[in-house]
């Protein structure tokens, strides 16, 4: 059985069309139930999604990896460890370890 986002929307839409049933609706308690669970999901799908912005990991597969997935700002890098920001001569510079080994190279002038 696969277990994707995917899955969890199809659970949760039939839980949807259970509560809207005239003729046998769903428990309320158990549609509460499984709307509590779905939350757990998602509140740790936001931190799969969070650790593979960060940190460049694939994820387990529940959320599918996009390659257009947005950095993080600046301020989560340097959060992170990521950024090192150093004086220079005329301003700063800030080095950014990417993943696949590339560096950017930010200078700011004062």
């Amino acid at each position: 059985m696969s277990r994707t986002i995917n899955h969890l929307r199809d659970h949760l839409f039939a839980t949807l069309e259970g509560l809207r049933d005239k003729h046998d609706p769903l428990d309320i308690d158990r549609a509460k139930a499984v709307a509590e669970v779905a939350q757990t999901i998602i509140n740790s799908a936001k931190v799969e999604v969070e650790h593979m912005r960060v940190a460049g990991g694939a994820g387990t597969g529940f959320v599918s990896a996009q390659p257009g997935l947005p950095a993080p700002d600046q301020e989560q890098e340097k959060r992170s460890g990521i950024a090192v920001t150093k004086d220079a001569a005329r301003g700063t510079k800030t080095t950014v370890e990417q993943r696949g080994g590339i560096t950017i190279t930010r200078h700011e002038a004062r």
